[in-house]
């Protein structure tokens, strides 16, 4: 009888771990993949987008308005989100608020989390954490800002590339 019960908690012990297996392996196939330290589905059309993005992150740090400038559409459109529309801007005021700040500024850093994105035709719209702080020089001395926010970012794919029509 001893044999019999050694015998039976094998098969328990072997049922157990088959079990738990195929759960486990169940669950990972069932979900989906991401992009490596994003929230963004593995394709190759996010891998696409998320390149331009972390140009767009790059040159930022570089405070490099050329490449920015080229990163955008000429549709690009910035909705300030106050009521009278005095802060909305399109490209050629993008221009302005980026040799207006970026030119100022130094030690950029600036970081971004990938937490979504969704595709509307030939749009693409990400939402991002951003994680920045960079030096400005000030009558009082130079001063380090940080900045932390939401935002959403909308590019639109030319027919060649990933371009920016708002969010910078």
């Amino acid at each position: 009888r001893c044999y019999d019960s050694e015998k039976i908690m094998k098969n328990n012990h072997i049922w157990t771990v088959l079990l738990f297996s195929g759960l486990f392996l169940g669950a990972c196939v069932g979900s989906a993949r991401f992009i490596p330290g994003t929230e963004m589905p593995d394709s190759d059309r996010n891998r696409d987008i998320l390149k331009t993005l972390e140009k767009y992150r790059t040159s930022v740090e570089k405070g490099d308005v050329p490449t920015l400038l080229a990163m955008a559409s000429h549709d690009y459109w910035e909705d300030g989100g106050t009521p009278t529309g005095k802060d909305d801007y399109g490209y050629d005021g993008l221009r302005e608020v980026l040799l207006g700040r970026i030119t100022k500024a130094a030690s950029i850093r600036y970081s971004s989390r990938y937490m979504g994105i969704e595709h509307k035709g030939d749009r693409a719209f990400v939402e991002v954490m951003i994680d920045a702080s960079y030096t400005i020089d000030t009558v009082r001395g130079s001063e380090r800002n940080d900045m932390r926010e939401q935002n959403k970012l909308v590019l639109q794919h030319d027919g060649n590339r990933w371009l920016f029509l708002s969010g910078m």
